[in-house]
C-alpha cells in the first residue's frame, strides 16, 4: 500500500488517480477528508492526519510499503508556511517512514538549496538532507514551476478586464513543467526500487517568460489584450508592508521578485533519456486540454 501525503492537491490527486488505475492500494492523508471526496475509492482509503503532527502520522503509515510526500506549504490556513511544512512536516513524515520501515519518494523542487533567495527552495533543501541523512531508502524528485498552476494563477487574475496580471516585469525565462509529466514520473518511481537513493530532476520542453505565458494563454482565449503589470518596486513595497501583517502576501511577493531575476532556466533532456514515455508536454497542448476540461 502506498501512503500519499498531499494527496487532495494538484499533483496528489492525480497520482492517486494513476496508481488506482493500476490496481495499487493507496492512502491518502488529508488534513480535511472532504476534499478527497472525488478520489475516494476505487483503490483509494482516505485518512485524516497532519504532517506536523507525528501521532497521525504514526497511525497513518502502518502496513506502508511506499510514502510519497507531495505536500506543499507554500499557501494555506494560518500556520501553514515552507518551515513548518515543507521542512518541519517532511522531517516528521521521514521519521514516521523510517519507523514503518517504508520506502519515500519525496516532491522537491528543481534549486532547491541552503542558499536559495526563496524560502520554499531553502525548506525543500533542509527535508532532502533529512531524507539523505535518515537512512531511509528514498527517490527525490525535483519538477520546476507546474505550469497549469501558472496559467489558473494568470486567468484569475484576468478578472473583468480580460488582461492577465504578471507580477515583476515578465522578461525572465523560467522553466514550467506539466503536472502530468511529474505524475507520470512519480508513478514510476513508487513503483520502480531502483530508483531509490537518486534524485531524479523534471522539467518541461521550454523555457518561458511570463509575458510570453499571458500572451499565449491570450491567444489561445481569442484575447489579444497585453498583460498588466505589479512592477518590482511595488512589489518590495508590499513584501516590506503588507508582508510584516500578512507572512503569506509576503512570501508571494518575495517569490514573485525571484523569479522575476533569478536563472530559473532548465534542460529536461536527462530525465526524459532515462524514461522515454515519460511525456514533455509543450505549452500548447496543455492549453488545448484545459480548455477541452
Amino acid at each position: 500500500m502506498i501512503l500519499l501525503a498531499g494527496g487532495t492537491g494538484r499533483l496528489g490527486t492525480i497520482v492517486a488517480d494513476r496508481l488506482s488505475d493500476r490496481g495499487i492500494q493507496v492512502r491518502v492523508l488529508t488534513r480535511d477528508p472532504s476534499r478527497a471526496d472525488r478520489i475516494a475509492g476505487r483503490n483509494v482509503d482516505v485518512v485524516s492526519g497532519d504532517v506536523r503532527d507525528p501521532e497521525s502520522l504514526r497511525r497513518a503509515t502502518d502496513g506502508i510499503e511506499v510514502v510519497v510526500s507531495a505536500m506543499h506549504g507554500f499557501t494555506g490556513p494560518r500556520g501553514t508556511s515552507p518551515a513548518t511544512v515543507d521542512r518541519d512536516g517532511n522531517v516528521n513524515l521521514i521519521d514516521a517512514t523510517k519507523a514503518a520501515g517504508a520506502d519515500l519518494v519525496l516532491m522537491s523542487t528543481v534549486g532547491a538549496a541552503a542558499d536559495s533567495p526563496m524560502e520554499l527552495f531553502r525548506m525543500k533543501h533542509a527535508a532532502e538532507q533529512h531524507a539523505v541523512t535518515s537512512g531511509v531508502p528514498a527517490t527525490i524528485v525535483r519538477a520546476t514551476a507546474f505550469l497549469e498552476l501558472w496559467i489558473e494563477i494568470l486567468r484569475k487574475t484576468a478578472g473583468r478586464s480580460g488582461r492577465p496580471l504578471v507580477f515583476g516585469r515578465g522578461d525572465n525565462a523560467i522553466n514550467f513543467v506539466s503536472v502530468n509529466d511529474v505524475a507520470a514520473l512519480v508513478e514510476h518511481v513508487v513503483t520502480d526500487r531502483t530508483s531509490r537513493g537518486t534524485t531524479l530532476e523534471i522539467g518541461g520542453p521550454e523555457n518561458l517568460t511570463f509575458n510570453e505565458l499571458a500572451r499565449a494563454m491570450q491567444k489561445a482565449a481569442g484575447r489579444g489584450r497585453a498583460p498588466r503589470h505589479v512592477p518590482p518596486l511595488m512589489l518590495r513595497v508590499m513584501a516590506n508592508t503588507i508582508g510584516r501583517m500578512n507572512p503569506q502576501v509576503g512570501r508571494q511577493a518575495r517569490a514573485a521578485l525571484v523569479m522575476d531575476h533569478t536563472d530559473l532556466t532548465f534542460d529536461a533532456a536527462d530525465v526524459h533519456r532515462r524514461f522515454p514515455d515519460v511525456p514533455c508536454t509543450p505549452l500548447s497542448r496543455v492549453l488545448a486540454d484545459m480548455a477541452a476540461a
